[in-house]
């Protein structure tokens, strides 16, 4: 009997209950009331409550600030005159190559195919 539920089981009082219980109570009718374990629940759900919210309220506010960009560059472009471009990459330039100055002339093609295989790879 290491652990106080199998005291309690076993129908031995700790002295601290003992002296709780009045003179005179009988010992067989003496019920005790433990307190129940600890649930996590709560505070599990708390907190995944919390950050779900913030996610949310992040995501909106985000579309918030989309939405309203927008509106003030269509209200510029359409009052004042001023625009915004968006420049999308070519697929034939390499990202992180900057083109300085004047734009390069595009490649020539070999003025003759070459062989797919060497030449000392056909049949003779």
């Amino acid at each position: 009997m290491k652990l106080p539920d199998e005291q309690f089981r076993a129908g031995h009082l700790p002295t601290e209950l003992y002296r709780q219980i009045p003179p005179g109570t009988d010992m067989g009718r003496v019920v005790i009331v433990q307190e129940a374990p600890r649930s996590y629940k709560g505070p599990i759900l708390l907190t995944l409550s919390i950050t779900a919210g913030t996610v949310i309220v992040l995501l909106v506010a985000a579309f918030v600030a989309q939405i309203i960009a927008a509106s003030i560059i269509a209200v510029l472009s359409a009052s004042c005159g001023l625009g915004y471009t968006f420049s999308r990459a070519n697929r034939s330039s390499r990202p992180g190559r900057a083109i300085k100055g004047r734009s390069r002339a595009p490649r020539r093609r070999p003025s003759r195919s070459r062989p797919a295989r060497p030449k000392n790879a056909y049949r003779k």
